[in-house]
């Protein structure tokens, strides 16, 4: 095996995380029950949960067998951030995302229960220019680093993680925690994802879990390419 690839006990084919990026539940439901069997984990995201349902829809996937990743992005003063994660308690979320200082994660962890917590270090539609004029002065590398450390002390379950960054973070952290690797592109990147890799590259530099949206929700048959995508993680992780 290689020496960087995930030794985790996780299901290979949970490994692999469908963006759910659509604009209501109908539609959501629609392609989940396209997808089937060739995707197992879904992200639900922001432009789900303006469209309403968020709720109903995350119980329905949770008893039909999906598992759910709750990708809202808390980011509020602590006492909110507290408060929305207990409200996230016994609806099955396997993943919540939560963005912010050291307080906000703090009082995020506090509340999880059995939701596990995910630090964003840098959003991969940002490059080390976009850092700079936001007022960064540092490269995107030791933010994702310094940023990282901090969340698992104290006590974030894992990172949200471009993996250009993920071996940095393996080398650097170790493996008990968990890398969520975003903007998987397959082919070539022509989005507003920046700071892109694709499925191979992701988990050979030590991600737990990869997360792809439009290269399978834009598909002309998007199961056939989730399968796809199944395929070279299964090769990857081979017995």
């Amino acid at each position: 095996m290689h020496p960087t690839l995930s030794g985790k006990p996780i299901p290979r084919d949970e490994r692999l995380i469908f963006a759910l990026d659509v604009p209501s539940t109908g539609e959501a439901k629609r392609l989940v029950e396209r997808l089937g069997e060739a995707v197992g984990f879904y992200k639900l995201g922001l432009e789900l949960f303006m469209a309403g349902g968020y709720y109903e829809l995350l119980e329905w996937l949770t008893q039909s067998g999906k598992k759910a990743f709750v990708d809202l992005k808390f980011f509020d003063v602590p006492q909110t951030v507290a408060a929305a994660m207990r409200q996230l308690r016994g609806r099955g979320g396997a993943f919540a995302t939560v963005h912010g200082n050291d307080a906000i994660l703090k009082a995020a962890c506090a509340e999880k229960g059995e939701t596990k917590v995910l630090a964003v270090t840098v959003l991969t539609s940002l490059d080390a220019a976009d850092l700079q004029a936001l007022g960064f002065a540092v490269d995107v590398p030791q933010l994702v680093l310094s940023r990282a450390r901090r969340a698992l002390e104290i006590g974030c379950d894992g990172v949200i993680s471009s993996g250009l960054e993920a071996e940095q973070l393996r080398a650097h952290l170790g493996d008990g925690f968990l890398i969520v690797v975003p903007g998987i592109r397959p082919v070539a990147n022509v989005d507003d994802q920046k700071r892109t890799v694709d499925v191979e590259a992701a988990f050979l530099k030590g991600a737990d879990y990869i997360v792809v949206g439009r290269p399978i929700r834009d598909a002309s048959d998007p199961r056939a390419a989730a399968e796809q995508i199944q395929e070279r993680i299964r090769r990857l992780f081979a017995e």
